[in-house]
């Protein structure tokens, strides 16, 4: 595995990681809130994105229109089984999610959240970097490359995983401060 396959999944980590921070609300309406919400959509489980146009008319608001009239049942069903605590209101066209004002406890809930989905993200990197050490031990041992190569690598990719995790703790601070902000 080279250097730069390293790279290129730990960044690949970092992304998936800050895509998983944006699913979490911060007081205010955002589309990105529904993304892991998947509807039984006959019989099929179906991202809600797909299903319906979803806009945030206003910052405590997020407007659902579906695309089919007949799918308005299981979307509601959807969010209201859904992690993200909201009660979907139904008008026969539109399902409106009214985002109310975070509570300082809900906030360190969030904040806690956010916190467990860093972790994961570190876990995901630390994972990566075993991976390639482990390739790099198994070179050595079959004389591809020296010892003092080997130990190189070994310092280069552990230097490496310390940036990325940075960039995770600089997403997971960023986080924190957008939760905590009233």
């Amino acid at each position: 595995m080279k250097l730069s396959e390293v790279k290129e999944r730990m960044q690949k980590t970092v992304e998936a990681t800050q895509r998983s921070f944006n699913t979490i609300r911060t007081g205010r309406a955002s589309t990105s809130l529904l993304d892991r919400v998947m509807v039984d959509y006959y019989g099929a489980e179906t991202p809600l994105k797909s299903l319906a146009n979803i806009s945030t008319p206003d910052a405590t608001t997020i407007m659902i229109q579906p695309y089919d009239k007949g799918s308005m049942g299981q979307i509601e069903k959807a969010i209201s089984m859904s992690d993200i605590g909201l009660t979907p209101n139904n008008d026969g066209d539109l399902i409106r999610l009214n985002i109310p004002p975070l509570t300082k406890e809900r906030r360190k809930e969030l904040v806690k959240t956010a916190g467990k989905l860093a972790e994961e993200g570190k876990v995901g990197i630390r994972n990566i970097r075993r991976d390639a050490i482990d390739e790099v031990r198994k070179e050595e041992k079959n004389s591809d490359i020296s010892e003092d190569e080997s130990r190189g690598l070994q310092d280069e990719i552990q230097s490496v995983t310390d940036s990325f995790n940075k960039k995770v703790d600089d997403l997971l601070a960023i986080k924190e401060k957008d939760i905590m902000t009233v």
